[in-house]
């Protein structure tokens, strides 16, 4: 493959990103960053550096990459978010109506890379993918209508990176994060004399950074460690009100940081026939405590007291090579979520989840290889008693008391090319 050919690739790739926005991760955080990591749930994901993915979990891999390499995925998310009432209300006169449907929808997420070998000591490399993203949609008419119908949340990131090979023991890598982000809350409004409805758009660009390194123990054994930056947001955008008085409509500002994340994580070859790994990642979701909508004169439109807190993940996971050609992965993990049952809210009923991983590769030629992986995420049963008021007048817009049942399956497929 040359060099554009690869350039058309990473461009593919930067257009299908634009699809994705479905978190499986906890909060609205995609760690689907690689089919080859989601056959071990991403365990070890700081150390293994198989392949270019590395890019995004920890720069200072590329050092173990030969030549030149591209690696394309595909990721396709499937959540699934029902809830239940248990006691649920409603100003009068309005209908409870249904429980909203399922509010999870099938999404993809694509990423690719890109590593090059500048001299013996020097890497660099661009990731192009999507690291957070998310999406529920109830029935328009559902019991929680006033508090959420649709949220969307949706990334694209630039990545260039560069490793530097210090000795035979120590690579360091670092890399830039140009990140685009676009996001969409709607719900219904009550009107008193009838229910309307609002729709919150906008979007913003920023930078941030990761940094990362690599010590070689043995020559079965590695260690990684990897930091990626918090990004500060100023989302610009408007409000429409449907139903109500055009008057309302305006440009609105909303101010939202992604959280920085901090990840270690271990590899090790037991024999010719076995892999093993692990990774332990701390996400700092606590800089989520307040999501305030407000117009570009000050006034505040929507206010949601998040009060998220910082989360760990911790993963385990083998491969088994039953020749040159195959081999085989397995991974689980356990994932805390950010959201506390207080501060639940309809927009994200998150809560914590574990995953069981299966995955495999295959080589059809030296030069090549096919990832492919399936997870299915166990996620804990979500109670919500989102109190807003019953008692009718403007404001009120309903108590939300259930609980939700979640659960997630991704498929995801991985070519990967050195050259």
């Amino acid at each position: 493959m040359n060099l554009r050919q690869t350039i058309l690739a990473c461009s593919i790739a930067a257009s299908l990103a634009a699809i994705s926005g479905t978190a499986a991760a906890s909060g609205f955080a995609l760690i689907e960053q690689s089919a080859s990591g989601l056959g071990n749930a991403f365990a070890g994901g700081a150390a293994s550096a198989e392949d270019a993915s590395t890019i995004f979990f920890n720069p200072a891999g590329m050092s173990r990459l030969q030549g030149k390499q591209i690696a394309v995925a595909v990721n396709a998310i499937k959540p699934s978010a029902k809830f239940s009432d248990t006691g649920s209300a409603l100003p009068a006169p309005r209908p409870l109506n249904g429980n909203g449907g399922d509010a999870g929808s099938l999404a993809l997420v694509p990423n690719a890379y890109f590593s090059m070998e500048a001299t013996p000591a020097m890497h660099v490399g661009l990731g192009i993918n999507a690291p957070f993203g998310l999406q529920t949609q109830y029935d328009a008419n559902w019991i929680g209508r006033f508090q959420a119908i649709k949220s969307k949340i949706e990334t694209i990131n630039l990545n260039p990176s560069v490793s530097y090979k210090l000795n035979d023991a120590v690579s360091i890598g670092a890399g830039l994060n140009y990140q685009r982000i676009t996001g969409e809350l709607t719900s219904a409004v009550n009107l008193v004399v009838a229910e309307g409805a609002s729709s919150v758009t906008g979007s913003d660009a920023a930078w941030g950074f990761d940094l990362g390194a690599m010590f070689n123990v043995n020559p079965q054994t590695r260690v990684g460690v990897a930091y990626r930056s918090r990004i500060k947001y100023s989302m610009s955008g408007s409000v429409v009100f449907t139903g109500g008085v055009p008057a309302a409509n305006g440009p609105i500002t909303l101010a939202i940081t992604t959280p920085d994340s901090f990840s270690v994580s271990a590899f090790h070859q037991l024999s010719d026939r076995w892999d093993i790994m692990g990774d332990a990642s701390w996400t700092g979701w606590s800089v989520l405590q307040q999501l305030n909508v407000v117009r570009t004169t000050g006034t505040p439109i929507l206010t949601v007291q998040e009060n998220w807190r910082d989360t760990w993940r911790v993963s385990v996971g083998a491969n088994y090579h039953y020749n040159d050609r195959w081999l085989a992965r397995v991974g689980i993990a356990y994932d805390q979520a950010p959201v506390s049952d207080a501060f639940r809210t309809a927009r994200i009923p998150d809560a914590d989840r574990t995953w069981l991983s299966v995955g495999g590769q295959c080589k059809p030629s030296k030069e090549s290889a096919l990832d492919f992986g399936y997870a299915h995420l166990f996620v804990n049963n979500a109670n919500i008693n989102d109190l807003q008021g019953a008692t009718g007048g403007t404001p009120a817009k309903g108590n939300l008391v259930g609980t939700y049942s979640n659960s997630v399956d991704i498929l995801s497929a991985q070519y990967t090319r050195s050259f």
